[in-house]
């Protein structure tokens, strides 16, 4: 068999395994493939590890003299090692090692941006996937205007000699990378560690928003993330304390060839419906598959079926783009002006920056509660369509 051949079918199984939106295989997701702290290295002496209160898809193990070990639900690891020391001679081979201070970073996870954001963490990042205008983080926008981060290239095609000659330390990515394998490979190659978020594959949205404990690792800001994250849980725990209202909420979006994207009941977005006092009105489907996948795509007509007595839609445009008003939404299809929701004019959009806003899950909750209990004037990321 040929090195080309060979190579051909190792990326063929890969994108096999990762088919459907961009997601992880099967059988990574919450499932960190730990290593026993005790026995990573002879001359590293395990002292504790990061608590984490909901996320599952990383951890974190401290050692003495300021080294840490983190661990990624797709099997990566990487030894932080202090500013002025080295790396253990002993260090196993699949455990990738980040040297303090870690900076330059190529950033391309858009939900970390806000959490880089929210503790005054930008001055680690150097590169963007993003150009200026695409960013809704107020503080990268304003970064990028005066040049303090720069745009390197999407995901797909980064610019590998400008990122190397900004002396980049990380690339730190979505799971789109995987759908590129070469290009991770190739940043590797260059010497730069890539590490890839898994914050949307928590099941909670105190599980995605505690990543900013691991963005505040990497920062050398954790003070500040452990105490972000403790009053963004406070909050959302003062929303839950309201109650049920007892109504419905369908959250999708229509594909461009028709169908209707829907979040897994398993997924974070849901579960920030019922911490908001609503019912998703997919809580019964089940899971056809067991990707990691955190959406599904169903047939129009199998989604009226499904959510034509939802209380309220609430339509995703964070993916394609906003709609503006009723008639925009109406014009995705015939069949949604037959929904009860259309009828009684409980139909809300969200803004475009809601992915990005990785940092508001409790104000994005906050809203929810709002629409399903009436006091729409305080919304800031969902709107009705009028």
């Amino acid at each position: 068999m040929t090195k080309k051949l060979l190579t051909a079918l190792l990326i063929s199984a890969m994108l096999f395994v990762l088919c459907g939106c961009g997601d992880l295989a099967s059988g990574q997701k919450n499932q960190i493939e730990k290593i026993d702290p005790t026995k990573v290295s002879a001359e590293l002496e395990y002292v504790d590890s990061m608590e984490l209160l909901y996320a599952t898809e990383f951890s974190v193990d401290y050692f003495k003299d300021d080294y840490a070990l983190i661990s990624i639900s797709d099997g990566s690891h990487f030894l932080v090692v202090p500013e002025g020391k080295e790396a253990p001679t002993d260090l196993p081979e699949e455990i990738t090692v980040l040297k303090r201070p870690i900076e330059n970073i190529y950033l391309v996870a858009s939900a970390a941006m806000d959490m880089f954001a929210c503790i005054d963490g930008l001055d680690s990042l150097r590169f963007s996937s993003q150009k200026e205008d695409s960013w809704f983080v107020p503080e990268a926008k304003e970064a990028m205007r005066r040049g303090e981060i720069v745009y390197a290239g999407k995901y797909s095609s980064p610019d590998y000699e400008l990122i190397r000659a900004g002396e980049c330390d990380l690339a730190f990515e979505n799971t789109m990378i995987f759908h590129t394998p070469e290009v991770r490979e190739q940043l590797i190659n260059f010497g730069i560690p890539v590490l890839v978020d898994h914050s949307s594959y928590e099941k909670t949205p105190q599980g995605r928003m505690e990543w900013v404990k691991l963005c505040g690792l990497i920062a050398d800001k954790e003070d500040e993330a452990a105490d972000i994250f403790e009053e963004q849980v406070k909050f959302i725990e003062s929303v839950e304390g309201k109650g049920k209202t007892g109504k419905t909420v369908a959250f999708f979006y229509i594909t461009s060839n028709g169908g209707v994207n829907i979040r897994k009941p398993s997924d974070y977005l849901p579960k920030m419906i019922d911490i908001a006092g609503g019912e998703y009105i997919f809580d019964d489907i089940a899971d056809k598959d067991d990707m990691a996948s955190s959406t599904m795509t169903m047939q129009m007509e199998n989604f009226y079926a499904d959510a034509k007595d939802a209380d309220f839609l609430i339509y995703n445009s964070a993916i394609e783009g906003e709609i503006r008003n009723i008639d925009d939404f109406l014009e995705k299809s015939p069949l949604l002006k037959n929904f009860k929701a259309v009828k009684e004019g409980h139909v809300y959009c969200t803004t475009e920056n809601l992915y990005q806003s990785s940092m508001e899950l409790g104000t994005i909750i906050k809203d929810i509660n709002c629409m399903l209990t009436g006091e729409e004037e305080e919304m800031t990321y969902i709107f009705k369509l009028e």
